[in-house]
């Protein structure tokens, strides 16, 4: 945005919040309606569910690895999926840090819930949990963005830790007061200021895009962590990176607001046709099962199945389900009607439903 503004050099002349630029065009205001709605309609749908919290742990593992995967840490969903069921040792280092994503995302939305503010300390805590680290703001200079392909140097952040806490503490300040701002114009500058301080060694993104999620959850605007939005930046990171560029570069912020409300927009109407589908899917296999086991149907161990598309037999046991003989005896019978399929992973016996799954791919 600065005349001289030079990608080699520490930005340490980025602007302090709030833009001095017309955020309310016309584009915006039009854009601004469909994805408002579609966000709504997310949200509705959820507190409309039987048991709203039921889809969560899925998507949350969705997102961590979807999240993780824009840094390069690559894992599948049926190993996450599989490693979170079998509470084995994640023996695969990508894999425990999508895990600790997951988290840290926990960690933040309950935080908020106890008190609702996004600080710098907060910020801190969520990239130490995703890095299992003591990671604090980076206090020595040489951080800089390159191109992975060419190794272009193409943005130096603010270097010096005074500089980096007064940049986080205009961000705070920026989060908590009262602009008339559309919250999903304010978190499409949220998320690029962030992005441009880049207080940390690493972990940047993948807290940038949990303070997303809390700020939904804080403006009222989502009350569960129900929206995956990494899989639209992996589908779009080229635009993503572009429309930060504009920003830093020429002070283009409209290109960026209209990025961030078509993920919304795109995310969320996406989440909620996976919803209907996965509560017509549930009516159905609830409807099958009454008619061709009557005697193993439960309400509750409909609930338990889909949860997260694998269980297991001492996991629905911890839920108080049944005895594990009973539990063994109605999977053994789910499985022979071809409700659910079976894997062995190490010594245990990890029961899946396979048309959940296929919805969740």
């Amino acid at each position: 945005m600065t005349a001289n503004y030079d990608p080699e050099k520490p930005y340490d002349e980025l602007p302090l919040l709030p833009p001095n630029t017309d955020l309310e065009t016309k584009v915006i205001l039009k854009k601004l309606i469909t994805s408002s709605r579609a966000l709504s309609e997310l949200k509705g749908a959820i507190t409309n569910l039987p048991n709203p919290t039921l889809f969560i742990d899925t998507i949350n593992l969705q997102e961590a690895q979807a999240s993780s995967a824009i840094e390069n840490i690559i894992t599948t969903q049926d190993e996450l999926f599989m490693a979170f069921i079998a509470e084995k040792k994640y023996d695969n280092p990508a894999t425990k840090e999508v895990m600790h994503y997951k988290d840290a995302l926990w960690f933040g939305f309950q935080e908020i819930e106890k008190r609702p503010f996004l600080t710098t300390n907060l910020f801190i805590k969520i990239v130490q949990i995703i890095k299992e680290n003591k990671a604090s703001i980076r206090n020595v200079p040489g951080t800089q963005l390159k191109n992975p392909a060419t190794g272009t140097v193409i943005y130096t952040p603010p270097e010096g830790e005074n500089i980096i806490r007064e940049k986080l503490k205009n961000l705070e300040d920026f989060i908590h007061a009262e602009y008339d701002i559309d919250p999903l114009v304010k978190m499409a500058i949220i998320h690029y200021q962030f992005e441009a301080i880049h207080p940390f060694f690493d972990g940047n993104g993948r807290t940038g895009r949990i303070i997303l999620l809390l700020y939904l959850k804080l403006a009222g605007l989502l009350d569960l962590p129900a929206l995956y939005l990494s899989n639209y930046i992996i589908e779009n990171k080229t635009a993503y990176y572009n429309n930060l560029r504009k920003i830093t570069e020429g002070g283009n912020w409209q290109d960026w607001i209209i990025y961030m409300l078509d993920m919304v927009e795109e995310t969320a109407l996406k989440g909620r046709k996976q919803i209907t589908a996965i509560e017509e899917l549930m009516n159905t296999m609830a409807a099958e099962i009454q008619d061709k086991l009557p005697k193993v149907y439960s309400k509750a161990l409909l609930e338990a199945l889909f949860r997260l598309p694998y269980t297991k037999r001492q996991q629905l046991e911890a839920e108080g389900l049944a005895s594990l003989k009973t539990i063994g005896n109605y999977l053994i019978a789910l499985e022979e009607k071809g409700f659910l399929k079976s894997e062995t992973v190490g010594k245990e016996k990890i029961y899946i439903n396979y048309r959940l799954l296929e919805i969740l791919k």
